[in-house]
């Protein structure tokens, strides 16, 4: 791999909860495709999707988008959004990054939840399935009220999934969580939706145990939201969180060790996220060919 797709929304503005593709070699400089138009429109549920995330089947090298059904532009509000909105996923796939099957509609929330939101998957070998993993408003028997939590289902093909299970919980709301694998220790990055600020956290396994790991910047940075992780070409790994609060769009940060905490922010002068602000999305790493595919189709 030597390149990188980037699928992403703009806001709530006419047409900005729809599916945007940037790209970029390093990383860190992108390229807005299609003339900073859309590429993907959802012709389903609320007619808008925000959150896109790209997966590889790395057996067969089948690429899903997968996204949150959801359009505040319609002006229901943030209070419908999360306890009356949508329980179905938005999936497309390919095969080669231009040519799009879908969207079509997979009910994966639970019975009791108001919402689906950020989802995201990894695949797990052990299993040959994708662990898919979203928020979820739910009052659950004992609850005061309802509170955001994350939860998970297994699939193979993004049209039959297990019965939704709860995967974390916090005191307080938790969403936008994403998993990054390496070495074959798995992390995990979430927004405590009270606070506004990170968490990240660390296992053996994507079922076990997931310790917090301190992280003075993670701690400090407030604001921020949609988490997102990958490799740089040089191996430090960087990790994009959406500064939502103060309008500001995608901020990097790199480390070259997950488990330390320890990461240091990018000056505005050692990247460039392209001409369009790009909110809540997700970056898969693609090849030469694909890059240059995606460039002659789009434009």
């Amino acid at each position: 791999m030597a390149a990188y797709l980037f699928a992403h929304f703009i806001g709530e503005q006419k047409d900005g909860e729809q599916v945007y593709f940037s790209v970029s070699k390093d990383g860190l400089h992108w390229a807005d495709l299609h003339d900073g138009k859309p590429v993907l429109y959802a012709t389903l549920g609320e007619l808008g999707v925000r959150d896109p995330f790209l997966v590889r089947n790395p057996d067969n090298g089948k690429v899903y988008l997968i996204a949150t059904d959801l359009r505040i532009e319609a002006g229901k509000g943030w209070h419908c959004a999360e306890h009356e909105g949508s329980r179905d996923l938005m999936v497309w796939e390919t095969e080669d990054l231009t040519h799009w099957e879908g969207p079509w509609a997979c009910r994966v929330g639970c019975r009791e939840a108001g919402c689906v939101w950020a989802p995201e998957a990894v695949y797990d070998q052990e299993k040959k399935a994708f662990f898919v993993f979203f928020a979820s408003m739910v009052q659950k028997p004992g609850d005061v009220e309802a509170k955001q939590r994350i939860y998970s289902v297994y699939t193979k093909d993004f049209k039959q999934f297990t019965q939704a299970e709860c995967y974390m919980e916090r005191e307080n709301h938790v969403i936008d969580t994403t998993i990054l694998e390496d070495g074959g220790r798995y992390y995990r990055i979430s927004k405590d939706e009270t606070t506004k600020r990170l968490i990240l956290e660390g296992s053996d396994s994507l079922q076990g145990e997931f310790k917090q790991i301190p992280s003075r910047f993670l701690e400090e940075l407030v604001g921020v939201e949609g988490p997102e992780g990958y490799r740089l070409p040089d191996g430090t790994w960087c990790v994009i969180a959406d500064q939502f609060a103060k309008g500001l769009g995608y901020m990097p940060m790199v480390t070259k060790d997950l488990s330390t905490g320890e990461f240091t922010p990018l000056s505005k002068e050692q990247y460039h996220f392209g001409e369009t602000k790009k909110r809540h999305g997700g970056v898969i790493e693609i090849t030469d060919e694909e890059y240059d595919r995606l460039k002659d189709f789009y434009g």
